[in-house]
């Protein structure tokens, strides 16, 4: 079956170029272009199609306004192109906030310098965000809980490190504030005590992370890491923009740190994420990626470390994401004596991953979102 695509993007150049590598794949059929947000709604509307690519700054109407009004007008998946640099990070996690599902760098040579790799992985992504759930709902309507209140400073917190003064955004709209998940009691038995809780995902994940830890209290028991698929100049921001929104703390792991109750450590982009065990806490190790591994950061990688460091300790969660990262490293941790959750196909945007621990038998619970973060928050003692 053919994929019908709309490509909307502001420079001529760019909508011809992406037009040429998506038709020749004979997969893939372009039914329309827009050169702004504003003709994207319309022609989305109007054509209805499979995928649409969205550029974020356009004239009339911005990227991120038009994803918003797709998804109240007719939602579609949406695959953003955006910049790799810092402010490139801030936008594109606004615009899965308004419900793309995923992103590319736009500039080509950043996905890949040979032509017709550059084809393939474009191709690819592109048949796999078809099949993604643009509309997968959270468990529960939205709720309307006031935001956690702010934390007290903690001595053991590190400050965030200044950053470049971004561009002006006046003339973007800026994304509404998230709400926190309402509070729910999903206790399934006795608390039981974990060492270190260990959550992997990809495609989706941004926003299904923030809906999990949005939910943990400030004095949640156990410390978390975090494994995301994403480049190296976005975790930076995601793990910032999660601080803001969560009460425990969240941020980017650091080679040689130790891991705390209460605080999420973000595995950098580009890099893989190891613990090690060190009289009974967890320590961070930093490596570079292995060009021989297809993700960087990996979740088979960190979950499999977390199987010799913590052998039965662990608790391990598998949400939203393309392919089957991070099933591996669920069969290590269960072999030890682990506990493994996934979540459910309803409420994934993509179920590949938590699809591939599920058919494998290794979930011991397979849970709606919304469900997740009160289920930790009963469950981790």
């Amino acid at each position: 079956m053919t994929v019908s695509v709309l490509v909307v993007d502001d420079s001529g150049f760019f909508r011809k170029r992406l037009t040429e590598i998506l038709t020749a794949s004979g997969q893939i059929k372009v039914v329309g272009v827009a050169t702004n947000g504003r003709e994207g709604v319309e022609l989305a509307e109007k054509l209805r199609p499979d995928v649409i690519t969205m550029d974020y700054e356009m004239p009339v109407m911005d990227g991120i306004s038009a994803v918003r009004e797709i998804m109240k007008r007719h939602p579609a998946p949406v695959l953003m192109f955006s910049s790799l640099t810092y402010e490139g990070a801030r936008v594109t996690l606004d615009a899965l906030e308004a419900g793309a599902v995923d992103f590319l760098p736009k500039n080509f040579e950043e996905i890949a310098r040979d032509s017709s790799q550059l084809q393939k992985i474009l191709i690819e992504r592109v048949l796999d965000v078809a099949g993604s759930r643009p509309g997968a709902k959270p468990s529960a309507p939205p709720p309307t809980a006031p935001p956690p209140s702010p934390r007290s400073p903690s001595p053991a917190r590190r400050s965030v490190p200044e950053r470049p003064a971004v561009p002006d955004r006046s003339s973007r709209p800026s994304a509404p504030e998230p709400e926190a998940p309402a509070r729910r009691s999903i206790r399934r038995g006795p608390a039981k005590h974990y060492s270190v809780v260990a959550i992997g995902t990809s495609t989706g994940g941004p926003v299904a992370l923030q809906r999990v830890l949005m939910a943990l209290p400030a004095g949640f028991p156990a410390p978390v890491v975090l494994v995301q698929h994403m480049p190296a100049s976005f975790t930076p921001a995601f793990a910032e923009r999660l601080n803001k929104l969560c009460q425990i703390q969240v941020r980017q792991a650091e080679d040689g740190e130790m891991l705390k109750p209460g605080v999420a450590l973000l595995a950098p982009g580009g890099k893989q994420m190891m613990i090690e065990n060190r009289g009974g806490q967890g320590r961070v190790r930093i490596l570079p990626g292995d060009d021989r591994l297809n993700y960087k950061p990996c979740v088979d990688v960190t979950f499999g470390s977390l199987a010799r460091s913590f052998p039965g300790k662990t608790l391990g969660l598998i949400l939203t994401g393309m392919g089957s990262d991070g099933k591996e490293g669920c069969r290590l941790m269960k072999q030890s004596g682990s506990d493994i959750w996934s979540q459910d196909e309803k409420t994934s945007v993509i179920y590949g991953m938590p699809m591939a621990v599920a058919k494998a038998g290794l979930s011991d619970e397979i849970l709606a979102l919304d469900d997740i973060g009160p289920r930790l928050a009963d469950g981790v003692s």
